[in-house]
């Protein structure tokens, strides 16, 4: 579907829509978890100039002996729509045998916006980064469900955000995956009644280990948030800070959490998301990587 046909069938209202049949999504086959490598783990040395996208895979595999990798938006957003970038990136991950996972997208607006001009801009902010996974091979793009007003205002506009850009990305393969990433998306029954209220096969949570704050003075338990987002996971980051003398994570319990995930049945990829500073981004990497072996 054309961008502009998209836009005069969906009108962002889309009440009553169908939902397809099905929806093949890459979760659900295969071993059942497997370690990839968030590109955000390295977000020191990104900001510093120090690494690009075509480096990530060849370090993944080489430093970290991870094969499947998950993008940024904030660090490509100049080549997000250039085709010859995009494909010698996929040229270059198919060469080293490398998976590409998905893309988490920030800074193109509010999908729950209370004003439908600035919602519909976000909406199309965001179908660059779908066709983008596309062409990548990844099975998701990662949004984030910010927005104003009244829980339930803010979650109506939400639900038909998420469900536009579900429409967009279901004929290309591309699942539309929320994180529990602050606000209310945070408080994990809010987010899961969005999905929910969403109706659509391909749109799912990216349950974060440790994106459970709501507010400067409110936080959601992040055991029980991570009970709640698991139903609807297409993908799960384990967010890590610091260890103890035992490689043990200090913060997060991530035995428990590592149960919730088996518990739920979830099959797919779980990614290292290191964010720590007590330790080099490389060696938080590994720390992070041994744990979830040693747990898996």
């Amino acid at each position: 579907m054309k961008r502009r046909d998209f836009f005069v069938k969906s009108g962002l209202t889309l009440a009553g829509m169908a939902v397809a049949p099905a929806f093949v999504s890459s979760c659900k086959s295969g071993p059942r978890l497997k370690i990839s490598l968030a590109e955000w783990s390295l977000h020191r040395a990104f900001n510093d100039k120090m690494m690009d996208n075509f480096e990530l895979p060849v370090k993944a595999k080489r430093d970290f002996g991870i094969t499947a990798v998950e993008y940024v938006s904030s660090f490509f957003s100049y080549f997000v729509t250039d085709q010859k970038y995009l494909k010698e990136l996929k040229r270059i991950t198919d060469y080293h045998g490398i998976t590409n996972v998905l893309i988490m997208v920030d800074g193109e607006g509010d999908i729950g916006a209370a004003s439908i001009p600035d919602r519909l801009k976000t909406v199309e902010n965001h179908l660059k980064w779908i066709d983008a996974a596309q062409i990548l091979g990844c099975h998701s793009v990662r949004v984030n469900a910010g927005g104003t007003g009244t829980r339930e205002e803010h979650a109506a506009n939400a639900v038909t955000g998420l469900r536009a850009l579900c429409t967009y990305a279901q004929p290309k393969g591309i699942n539309v995956i929320v994180e529990n990433h602050g606000g209310l998306s945070s408080d994990a029954r809010w987010l899961s009644n969005v999905i929910k209220a969403v109706k659509m096969p391909n749109i799912g949570t990216l349950p974060d280990f440790g994106n459970f704050k709501i507010s400067e003075t409110e936080t959601y338990d992040r055991y029980k948030g991570m009970n709640e987002l698991m139903p609807f996971a297409k993908g799960v980051s384990a967010k890590s800070y610091d260890f103890d003398r035992d490689g043990n994570e200090i913060t997060t319990d991530f035995a428990r959490m590592i149960q919730i995930v088996k518990k739920s049945g979830y099959r797919g990829y779980i990614g290292v998301e290191y964010e720590g500073t007590n330790y080099t981004e490389d060696e938080g990497i590994m720390l992070t990587k041994k744990l979830l072996e040693r747990l898996i």
